[in-house]
């Protein structure tokens, strides 16, 4: 029986797949190709690479100053919009279109649920 167990060979590398020359110029264009995309993207956008930093401080403007406390506008702006959504009030009276507080509107969804939309699945 031990005389006719055949023999594997060792494994080894196949020579005839792809050919060294083959992997160099794929190698040689993948780079080729990687420079002319290079090239392209800065002949396409030309100021790219200019340093467009702000140089501060920033240059003071003539009168009449349109905002003069930028920060604290928009901290004005965000405060209003926050009592907005936390408010009741109108927003086309004549259609009658009201906004109400976000929480509100969230457990009206929750008990009264969205028209047309599928309802959950009963737990088993």
């Amino acid at each position: 029986m031990a005389d006719t167990e055949k023999l594997i060979p060792d494994a080894r590398h196949e020579r005839t797949d792809i050919g060294e020359r083959f992997i160099w110029a794929a190698a040689a264009l993948l780079l080729g190709l990687l420079i002319g995309c290079a090239l392209l993207a800065r002949w396409l956008y030309p100021q790219s690479l200019s340093d467009a930093t702000l140089i501060l401080p920033l240059p003071v403007y003539p009168a009449p100053r349109l905002q003069p406390d930028p920060a604290a506008d928009m901290r004005a702006f965000h405060a209003q919009e926050l009592r907005q959504l936390d408010s009741t009030g109108w927003v086309d009276q004549a259609h009658g279109v009201v906004h109400i507080p976000i929480a509100d509107a969230m457990r009206i969804v929750e008990r009264e649920g969205i028209p047309g939309w599928p309802a959950p699945k009963a737990p088993p």
